[in-house]
């Protein structure tokens, strides 16, 4: 059960300050003994009371999951995450956006794929045969937390002459250097999952078509486990049809362990953000400045907060957020965020969101 309340009024549609909404998810798994072999189903559902568009069903994950040797295979819809920053993401690709779930990114679409691992002492090497393509996910006309014009899923445009039957590679090496430091080295080609907006004035209502570009993705992402501190660092260089261009983010988190002689922990964390558009990205983080903190207290409860800033190095733009979360009991949970635009600059790409400070409170009960 889940509830987002927004204090203002909405820009760009109706003045609805409270959505209502429920969800579920089931994960099934099964495994045969004579194979060692594993299937793994689950489903998700949201009915939202407001937004038609955030109403909808997926499979996050439908897999079959074999091992022979030194080989894992994922055969189905898989969900594989990349990346170790914090605050974005930068060389995960695998999966699309759920982006009606929530503006953070984190909740992700199941992928069609052929997905192989090979296991070595040095690391792992991972293959990907991407058979079809999953379009994103965007609020709908009555829904917050989007742009003045309405995006048009249903006529979604590609370059690709095959469109969405694209099939698409990915590759990744990992390992771990010198005992600390973890490192993966990525490519990716295929379809872009970040859609470029076109504007479509051929109707009476004007309205953003998506349309899905070609990509050429080398990314990096490194890890350092040193004392207290946690080194962070994402990269990646792509080349597209309209456009080549290289982004970063890095940083790192400093642990404080039983505070005040407790049990408590806090990590103190800042990660940069940088672009190479500059201003003109089409990114909001292409020379912005993170700086939070988690505070997690080792309870019965697995009791966390995690806050924090962004704030934005060529103009006045800043927002905030908070997450937090708490166990009731055996069998439910609490969760609380709050996302607060403040002083957006009229350039920024968060400028359409700047009355779209709201609060989220899920209740969710586990079986």
């Amino acid at each position: 059960m889940e509830g987002r309340f927004f204090p203002n009024d909405a820009l760009f549609t109706q003045p609805q300050k409270n959505f209502p909404a429920m969800s579920i998810e089931v994960e099934y798994s099964r495994k045969f003994v004579e194979s060692g072999n594993t299937l793994t189903i689950t489903p998700f559902a949201r009915i939202d009371d407001y937004d038609q568009q955030r109403t909808h069903f997926d499979f996050r994950e439908f897999k079959l999951h074999l091992n022979k040797d030194e080989w894992e295979w994922q055969l189905g819809l898989v969900k594989v995450f990349w990346g170790v920053t914090e605050t974005q993401h930068l060389v995960d690709i695998i999966n699309q956006t759920d982006q009606v779930e929530n503006l953070d990114g984190e909740d992700k679409l199941g992928q069609p794929a052929i997905h192989a691992t090979w296991y070595q002492d040095w690391g792992t090497m991972e293959f990907f045969v991407l058979p079809g393509f999953r379009e994103r996910t965007f609020p709908g006309i009555h829904g917050r937390l989007r742009g003045q014009l309405p995006v048009d899923t249903n006529n979604a445009a590609y370059e690709a002459s095959d469109g969405a039957q694209h099939v698409d590679l990915a590759m990744r090496v990992a390992g771990t250097v010198k005992d600390d430091w973890d490192v993966g080295l990525s490519f990716f080609s295929g379809t872009n999952r970040n859609p470029q907006l076109l504007l479509d004035t051929s109707q009476i209502q004007p309205r953003l078509i998506p349309k899905y570009n070609q990509l050429d993705q080398l990314g990096l992402d490194v890890q350092a486990t040193l004392d207290n501190w946690l080194w962070k660092f994402e990269a990646v260089y792509r080349d597209e049809p309209i456009e080549t261009y290289s982004a970063m983010v890095g940083g790192f988190e400093y642990s404080f362990y039983g505070i005040a002689g407790g049990q408590s922990d806090l990590g103190v964390l800042m990660e940069y953000h940088q672009d190479s558009r500059g201003k003109s990205a089409a990114s909001p983080f292409q020379n912005d400045l993170f700086v939070g903190g988690r505070w997690v207290m080792n309870d019965a409860q697995s009791t966390d907060l995690l806050a924090g800033g962004f704030f934005d190095l060529d103009n006045e733009t800043r927002s905030f957020r908070l997450e937090s979360s708490r166990r009731i009991g055996q069998n439910w949970k609490i969760t609380a965020e709050m996302q607060i635009f403040d002083r957006i600059d009229p350039q920024d790409l968060q400028y359409p969101l700047r009355n779209d400070d709201f609060v989220l409170i899920e209740l969710a009960r586990y079986f």
